[in-house]
């Protein structure tokens, strides 16, 4: 058998020296990429819009500042003054608008019961519906998501619709014309947002103190009353506070409900006055100061309480 022979590599003579990899090789020119012009996020086109809102609701707002400062200037005017120089200033400052409108509108006894009825309508309503909220939002019942529904129903029902077959059974059970039965009236109509705002507030609360309750022996009862309700404080008093609101000014259900003149709240009491000024005489700048009389001090509680009113209602959703 003939042996082949691989082929030897060929030896580099001394001359010819290893090439120097320490050189940076030359590399070629990268190529320039093409510049897309992709459609604007969706985020660049948002200023515009939230320019457009934003216009929109500082007009509202200068628009409620300048209906306000018509309303306080005029409660310091004539009657010719009111007509003549509606946004100027008063010649002279006429306080005694407001006195009058205090005494012939009888607007003491008309505040104390006003502040009577709202007080008890925001306790009866947290009381109803803070541990109903609470047991809707914790207890795994079949019958919590259904009746969480039912109560959010009740929102979409307008109280003109339940005014009459109301007043026949609350006449029955002798609670017209009474403080009392308009407390209710008040209680039962606001149960529903009541139990809607704080349902959703409780749910937003962490479950591990409850545990912790239990694993010490705690009853439900006792957990709710010294853990959950002291943290949903926030919820509660934002509650309160539009409770407040909504009642203090009310005067449909007070009207159907309170008809004698001894009884009338705040409402009634410058309803009475409105006619008063209608009958005897144009007495617009007693008129202004009898709405200043009822505005006043929900205005009042609106600068102060304002924002724990966008707190509270901000708190559970963002937890």
């Amino acid at each position: 058998m003939a042996h082949r022979t691989l082929p030897r590599p060929e030896r580099s003579s001394p001359d010819q020296s290893p090439p120097d990899r320490s050189r940076p090789t030359p590399s070629r020119p990268e190529r320039p990429r093409p510049v897309l012009h992709a459609r604007p996020p969706r985020k660049l086109r948002m200023p515009r819009a939230q320019h457009l809102v934003h216009g929109f609701v500082w007009t509202m707002v200068a628009f409620d500042l300048l209906v306000l400062a018509w309303m306080a200037l005029s409660s310091f005017k004539t009657a010719r003054e009111i007509f003549a120089t509606p946004f100027g200033l008063p010649e002279s400052w006429q306080l005694e608008n407001w006195a009058r409108a205090w005494e012939v509108g009888d607007f003491g006894p008309a505040l104390v019961r006003t502040l009577v009825v709202v007080a008890a309508t925001a306790v009866g309503t947290v009381a109803v519906a803070a541990p109903a909220a609470y047991a809707l939002s914790r207890f795994g019942a079949r019958s919590a998501a259904p009746m969480t529904s039912f109560l959010a129903m009740g929102l979409g029902i307008p109280v003109q619709a339940i005014m009459l077959p109301l007043f026949v059974a609350m006449s029955q059970i002798g609670l017209v014309n009474s403080l009392s039965g308009l407390i209710l009236v008040y209680i039962a109509t606001s149960v529903p947002f009541a139990v809607f705002f704080l349902t959703a507030f409780f749910r937003s609360l962490s479950a591990e103190l409850e545990e912790a309750a239990a694993l010490d022996g705690a009853s439900p009862w006792r957990t709710f009353w010294q853990i959950m309700l002291p943290l949903a404080r926030s919820g509660i008093v934002t509650l309160v506070i539009l409770n407040v609101i909504g009642h203090w000014s009310e005067g449909m259900l007070a009207l159907i409900f309170l008809q004698d003149p001894q009884q009338q709240t705040l409402s009634l009491a410058l309803l009475g006055f409105m006619s008063r000024v209608q009958f005897s005489g144009a007495d617009w700048g007693g008129l202004f100061a009898a709405i200043g009389l009822v505005v006043l001090p929900l205005l009042l509680v609106y600068l102060w309480l304002g924002r724990r009113i966008i707190e509270g209602m901000t708190l559970g959703s963002g937890k």
